[in-house]
């Protein structure tokens, strides 16, 4: 790896790190880089999910104020979550290559879709049904297919999590990204445990990306906040489609 390629990785780690910690979706930030540089899509997503575990951690712990009072709910949710990540992470070690190549570039654009349509999504389900104080019977399963979903593929993971929490909780804002940040941390670190386990990672990446994303993940939690959400969201997009773009046309 030349230094450039490691400076690019350890910039788009922050970047990751930052995303994560507001919003979620820091995935398309990394993924993109690391296929532009030659990576296999599968090897890509593995040491990717390993390197960003820290920086969700990181951002958690920037959130720990906002925590105050979810213990009941990170005990709750976060059993699912770890359930969750077991599952789809399984299903990336032992489901053949092909498979993950052939769906990766739909779920990219899926969270796309998801990263522009938050807000709307939010507001129809509050309209349907108003939020709760525990979120009633199901969100329990949202935390379970989010955290297989991650456990998969991470991208926009915390754009689902965010929108359901939002959809089912009666609470502030700031106190549900933080809680997002904990199921995260949770369904990427026992992702990556997995893949240290039973994968084959690039452990230079995985370090660069580490480095990079908790960086990333305490600046995000401190001053992320006085970005515009529609500019993030542009940018995301825009990175999102053009790794959906490159897997594509690399098939073709």
């Amino acid at each position: 790896m030349e230094l450039w390629e490691a400076a690019v990785i350890l910039l788009a780690g922050v970047a990751a790190g930052g995303v994560n910690a507001i919003a979620g979706s820091g995935t398309l930030f990394t993924f993109p880089v690391l296929l532009a540089l030659g990576f296999p899509p599968v090897t890509a997503t593995v040491s990717n999910s390993i390197g960003l575990a820290p920086g969700t951690l990181s951002g958690t712990i920037a959130y720990r104020r906002e925590l105050a009072g979810q213990r009941g709910r990170i005990l709750r949710l976060g059993g699912m979550s770890f359930l969750g990540a077991m599952t789809g992470a399984l299903l990336l070690i032992y489901l053949p290559a092909g498979v993950f190549e052939f769906v990766v570039p739909f779920m990219i654009g899926g969270a796309c879709v998801l990263i522009l349509l938050q807000p709307r999504i939010t507001k129809w389900a509050r309209s349907r049904r108003p939020a709760s104080k525990n979120g009633g019977p199901l969100l329990p399963l949202g935390a379970y297919a989010t955290g297989t979903y991650g456990g998969y593929f991470a991208a926009a993971q915390g754009i689902i999590l965010i929108s359901i929490l939002g959809a089912s909780l009666d609470d502030d804002l700031q106190r549900l990204n933080a809680l997002k940040n904990a199921l995260t941390t949770i369904a990427n670190g026992t992702a990556a445990v997995f893949y240290i386990v039973l994968a084959s990672p690039s452990w230079p990446v995985v370090g660069l990306i580490a480095a990079g994303t908790v960086m990333g993940g305490y600046l995000g939690a401190n001053f992320g906040r006085r970005l515009s959400p529609a500019a993030l969201r542009v940018c995301l997009v825009v990175v999102g489609l053009t790794a959906a773009v490159q897997l594509v046309m690399g098939r073709i």
